[in-house]
């Protein structure tokens, strides 16, 4: 009995220990050092989303509203956290992303078109690739920074692919290619900003390229040997879009028609005009894949170039935290997040446009899914928790 009072009073003594730890950070924040311009440029973003979603279907508009607000929050309550004492526990989410994409596997999943991307726990609709992304880039970042002194070693780099394989893997099983794409793309980053050796970049790049190049023309042989169907039509689709003009390019044809035809200012917020490709239903999933779409009709030229400034605007401000950033895990965190808003947005838009292949992936802050809006907003939460601890001579 005693003992079990000692432990009681050991418990209690370590909980007091934590909150005061936690006061003690919270009073050391300067409220001049949170990056106010950042919050203000993200809440813009998404009151677009907020309507281009409500434009393209208006039974995701509520869900959308509550999204944002439950974004918001978590953003908040991220930043004023320590993402130091957080990234302690890398390993934990590690694990946690390889058990969430499992369950994809699992009866709680179930499919949409062919792709089983999402699981349903307790009612609600959660897509674990999307929350694979901010759990990786802390990940890679805590660990990077651990063997720092490594970064330089080739083995190294091996060990960091080899973590990074396994979640692939599972999300290319899906299948889910854009996404794959994505996470290569931002761990990528990653380790360049953490200052892996230039030989091993010039190296990946001369062996990237060309391949790349034999991908497209493998596209155009009668089979494909590297792509599945779907694939290489999509690629075909790209290349020669008048030859699918009614099945694979029928998309980003009348993508494309319908941000054309929005000209300068476009033809109105939710407009009922009848010569409108998005309200002749010329255009499926516009409130998600194909959102740039609606922005283009009913804002025209300027609510694209909108839209487009501001996730560049975004993204250059993380990679600014990150040049200012206190140490390495911080550094990596918010370059992380820099390429994953800058680099998903130009895949976004590329693909409406009819600039990449058709891919479907969400336009950061501004597609309807709530997995993909809270992510993005508790990945900002860090960054601003990078900028209230960076170095205060900047």
């Amino acid at each position: 009995m005693k003992c079990r009072t000692e432990q009681l009073k050991s418990c209690r003594v370590e909980k007091l220990m934590r909150t005061e730890t936690f006061l003690e950070k919270l009073k050391s924040y300067n409220i001049f050092d949170y990056d106010f311009k950042l919050v203000l440029m993200l809440i813009a973003l998404s009151c677009i989303g907020v309507m281009a979603v409500g434009s393209a279907d208006p039974s995701y508009k509520k869900k959308q509203i509550v999204g944002i607000m439950l974004g918001i929050f978590m953003m908040i309550f991220i930043s004023i956290l320590d993402y130091v004492f957080i990234c302690k526990f890398y390993i934990i989410y590690y694990i946690l992303n390889l058990a969430v994409l499992a369950l994809v596997f699992t009866p709680l999943s179930h499919s949409v078109k062919g792709a089983t991307r999402w699981i349903t726990i307790l009612g609600v609709q959660f897509q674990p690739s999307e929350a694979s992304k901010i759990l990786l880039i802390l990940f890679f970042s805590a660990f990077i920074m651990k063997y720092k002194d490594k970064v330089k070693k080739i083995y190294f780099i091996f060990i960091c692919l080899g973590l990074l394989i396994p979640p692939l893997i599972m999300i290319v099983m899906q299948p889910d290619l854009s996404t794959t794409i994505m996470l290569t793309v931002i761990i990528a980053c990653i380790m360049f900003s953490a200052g892996i050796s230039m030989k091993f970049v010039i190296t990946v790049l001369g062996i990237s390229i060309p391949t790349a190049l034999l991908v497209i023309f493998d596209a155009l042989a009668d089979k494909s040997i590297i792509l599945r169907d779907y694939q290489q039509r999509r690629v075909l689709a790209w290349l020669h879009p008048e030859d699918f003009a009614s099945s694979d390019a029928y998309q980003t044809l009348n993508s494309i028609m319908a941000i054309g035809s929005g000209q300068l200012l476009g033809k109105g917020y939710n407009t009922n005009e009848i010569s409108s490709v998005l309200n002749g239903g010329f255009v499926s999933e516009s409130q998600t894949d194909f959102i740039f779409t609606v922005v283009g009709e009913e804002f025209g030229f300027i609510g694209g170039c909108a839209v487009i400034v501001l996730i560049l605007l975004i993204a250059l401000e993380c990679m600014v935290i990150a040049g200012r950033a206190k140490d390495l895990t911080g550094q990596l965190i918010a370059t992380g997040m820099g390429a994953w808003i800058g680099f998903q947005g130009f895949l976004n838009i590329g693909v409406a446009t009819g600039a990449l292949p058709n891919t479907g992936i969400p336009l950061p802050f501004v597609s309807a899914g709530l997995t993909s809006l809270v992510s993005c907003f508790a990945g900002m939460g860090f960054v601003l928790n990078v900028r209230l601890q960076s170095k205060k001579y900047f």
